[in-house]
């Protein structure tokens, strides 16, 4: 919640202590937070400062029917098709630790096909064996794929390779290295490429 509120104020310009309901002249912005964690979600809600702006949406990404449902009416409302940008922070690793590598792959195809922008914070490789060892030693299974992932390493660099291979999406920025040594990629969907040309 507190990433969406502060990523909302940046774009409008608005300051920290700043909740007006309001967005100020000329600029209008609206942005949808999914999360599977439904109490999340709720807790989002009820606290949110911009609840007419900033939709929060409990959401299983991976079922695909749920998903293209809702995405797909969450869009009409504004009478589009795709997202001006998407952000993906801190989220690749537990849907391909879960899903596999094509949960992965069928993942960033999709956000590609729905995405003019994408700003991804992907996890590095050695967030994958830190999440197995934390299972491990809670006396559970490893994650049904982990020991199965042909997708694996220097994860920033896979992910661009899977989002650029079939030409989708370029490339735009890499904005270096978080705190926690992960990698911000901003990719630009070849769609508006062509549409220039």
């Amino acid at each position: 919640m507190e990433l969406s509120i502060a990523l909302y104020r940046h774009l409008l310009g608005l300051q920290e202590n700043e909740a007006s309901p309001d967005q100020p002249v000329g600029k209008i912005l609206n942005l949808l937070c999914c999360d599977i964690d439904a109490a999340l979600i709720e807790r989002a809600e009820r606290c949110s400062p911009f609840p007419g702006s900033i939709s929060y949406a409990t959401l299983d990404v991976m079922d695909a029917g749920a998903r293209e449902l809702f995405l797909s009416a969450y869009l009409r409302r504004f009478s589009r098709s795709t997202f001006d940008i998407g952000f993906c922070m801190s989220v690749t690793m537990w849907i391909h630790l879960n899903h596999g590598d094509d949960g992965l792959v069928a993942f960033l195809s999709y956000l590609s096909s729905r995405c003019n922008y994408l700003l991804i914070e992907p996890q590095p490789w050695k967030c994958y064996r830190a999440a197995a060892r934390r299972l491990r030693k809670l006396g559970r299974n490893d994650f049904d794929h982990f020991r199965s992932l042909a997708i694996n390493g220097d994860m920033a660099e896979r992910i661009t390779q899977i989002l650029t291979e079939d030409g989708a999406m370029e490339l735009v920025c890499c904005f270096g290295s978080t705190s926690w040594d992960r990698s911000l990629l901003l990719f630009k969907s070849n769609r508006l490429t062509q549409k220039q040309l």
